[in-house]
């Protein structure tokens, strides 16, 4: 275990959804309900170790949250991935907490959550939901006191509080061009929410949740399985089938780059060799038996095994996508010798 994982409770230790400019719903909560803010001084530093990846262009913060056992974040990724940025604020603020309050032990559940989330519709409503978290948990009575309330990003997009760091001006954009008639009106559209009470439509895809990360993403798609939906996910079909696309690219080309996967041809001399023809004919189109078994395992292989595209075997092979997709079919390729 890590000094990290020692702090504060064991840190995401598989991928996430994340890459520059992508728009995250970040959850943080409590072990076991603990209070993780029990007065003003925790608040005011979880609030200035939110404030430091922002100011240095590691996020854009554009609604916060403070509740007294979990703490909701609307951000978006700069300069660095989102689980090194929550990495410094949980595990600094969480070693902080337990030196104030002299406690030990783990302060934070095992994993916070996050969520990417497409800007439009969901970035004004997120931050709509999130600023009424104080008001629904009866921490204030009404949106006009919640107006003043310190510990949301609230007060900063209305102008009353001292937040810099907090990229206001995003959020009263959408409101008009004036920064005192946008502020009114968006005060009224956080005011027409509060009818709306918890929406937990608002907490990711709802209908899979992948077993892990990227790569577990990329193991679905090798065996068939075309899944345009992950709980990990806030946004329509089309959103969450191209981020799903872009996981697997990013996936492939990492494991490419760690030469975790074999480039096509190595993988077409190994196969050549082991069936007794050359590379040449394996890629020659010849229609003899141990050609074109040869090449059926290349296409088993690359694109089932190793997460090639169709189209890209296709290309080295010079045969068609769908030949490819047919020879790599639904069976098992056979086992390649260790040596050959």
């Amino acid at each position: 275990m890590t000094t990290c994982d020692k702090v504060h409770g064991a840190m995401p230790r598989q991928a996430r959804l994340d890459a520059p400019n992508t728009l995250h719903h970040v959850m943080v909560r409590g072990i076991e309900r603990t209070t993780i803010f029990q007065d003003d001084t925790d608040r005011a530093d979880f609030v200035a170790r939110l404030a430091a990846p922002a100011e240095h262009g590691a996020l854009t913060v554009y609604a916060w949250a403070l509740l007294p056992n979990h703490a909701h974040l609307l951000v978006r990724t700069g300069s660095r991935p989102l689980p090194r940025s929550m990495r410094s604020l949980l595990t600094g603020y969480a070693a902080a907490f337990n030196r104030r309050h002299h406690r030990v032990g783990h302060l934070f559940q095992n994993r916070y959550k996050s969520i990417v989330v497409e800007e439009d519709p969901y970035l004004l409503e997120l931050t709509r939901y999130i600023h009424l978290n104080p008001l629904r948990a009866g921490l204030v009575r009404s949106v006009a006191k919640l107006n003043g309330y310190p510990w949301t990003g609230h007060a900063a997009i209305l102008g009353r509080g001292e937040r810099a760091w907090q990229d206001r001006e995003t959020i009263l954009a959408y409101f008009g061009k004036r920064r005192r008639e946008a502020a009114k009106r968006y005060e009224a559209f956080v005011r027409e929410g509060v009818a709306q009470g918890r929406r937990p439509d608002l907490g990711g895809g709802g209908l899979i949740r992948s077993a892990g990360g990227w790569a577990e993403v990329l193991a679905l798609r090798r065996k068939g399985t075309r899944a345009a939906a992950d709980a990990r996910i806030l946004g329509g079909d089309q959103f969450v089938e191209d981020l799903l696309k872009e996981a697997e690219e990013r996936v492939k080309n990492t494991l490419r780059l760690s030469g975790q996967v074999p480039e096509l041809g190595s993988l077409a001399r190994k196969i050549a060799t082991q069936e007794g023809v050359s590379e040449p004919v394996l890629r020659s189109g010849s229609r003899t038996r141990s050609a074109a078994r040869a090449r059926k395992i290349l296409c088993q292989w690359a694109v089932r095994k190793h997460g090639y595209s169709g189209a890209e075997v296709a290309r080295f092979l010079g045969v068609t996508t769908s030949a490819v997709n047919r020879a790599a079919g639904s069976e098992e390729p056979p086992a390649l010798a260790k040596h050959t």
